[in-house]
C-alpha cells in the first residue's frame, strides 16, 4: 500500500513539534534549523521554505506552545459546571496545566522564550503571548487581577521548576522536595 503524503497543514504541525524538541534543548540561540529538520526528518532547506528563517520558526514554535495553553484553559473552564465559582474555576485551569506541564519540552519552548524576549524582534510576540493567556484565565475564570496574577505566578514556579528539573531531583534536598511536592500537588478537583 503506498505511503499518503501529508498535507502542508500537517507538514507544518510535524516541523512545529521537532522544533519545540529542539529549542526546548537548546534554546533560541542555541539550536539550528539544521537540527529541528533532522529532528523531522526533512531537508533544511524545506524548513526555510516553510518558516523563511529561524526567528520565525522559534516565533511559530512559541505561539504554537502558547495555543497549547490556551486550549487546554478552554478545555478545562468548558468541563466546569455552569456557575462554578472563581475559585473553582481557576482550580480546574490549574489542574489542566499540572496535566499538561507533564509536556516538559513544551514549558521549556515557553521559559526559552522569556529568555530571548530581550530580543526586539522577538519581545513583542513573547509578551503577547503572556497578555493573551492572562486575559484568558481572567475571561473563563472571572478572577480578579490579583487572583489572575497569582494564578500565573504559580504557573511561571511550576515552568521555573520544570527548567530546572526539579521534579527529577527530590532525593537531593527535603526542602527542594518540599517545594515540588506543595507546587505540582493538584488542588481538590471542583467538579
Amino acid at each position: 500500500m503506498p505511503r499518503r503524503r501529508m498535507t502542508a497543514a500537517q507538514r507544518e504541525q510535524q516541523l512545529l513539534r521537532a522544533a519545540v524538541t529542539a529549542f526546548a534543548q537548546g534554546g533560541y540561540t542555541g539550536t539550528t534549523t539544521d537540527q529541528v529538520a533532522r529532528i523531522a526528518g526533512v531537508s533544511q532547506p524545506y524548513v526555510l521554505r516553510l518558516f523563511g528563517s529561524k526567528q520565525a520558526l522559534f516565533l511559530a514554535t512559541y505561539q504554537h506552545a502558547g495555543w497549547r495553553i490556551q486550549d487546554c484553559f478552554r478545555a478545562a473552564a468548558a468541563r466546569l459546571p455552569p456557575g462554578a465559582e472563581v475559585p473553582d474555576r481557576l482550580a480546574a485551569l490549574g489542574c489542566a496545566y499540572l496535566q499538561l506541564a507533564r509536556d516538559h519540552e513544551l514549558l521549556l519552548v515557553m521559559q526559552h522564550g522569556f529568555m530571548a524576549a530581550a530580543d526586539p524582534a522577538l519581545g513583542p510576540a513573547m509578551r503577547r503571548c503572556m497578555i493573551d493567556i492572562y486575559r484568558l484565565v481572567r475571561t473563563l475564570t472571572g478572577a480578579s487581577a490579583e487572583q489572575t496574577r497569582d494564578f500565573a505566578a504559580r504557573g511561571m514556579l511550576i515552568n521555573t521548576l520544570v527548567a530546572l528539573r526539579m521534579p527529577e531531583h527530590l532525593d537531593e534536598d527535603a526542602v527542594a522536595a518540599e517545594l515540588v511536592n506543595h507546587t505540582l500537588t493538584p488542588p481538590p478537583d471542583p467538579r
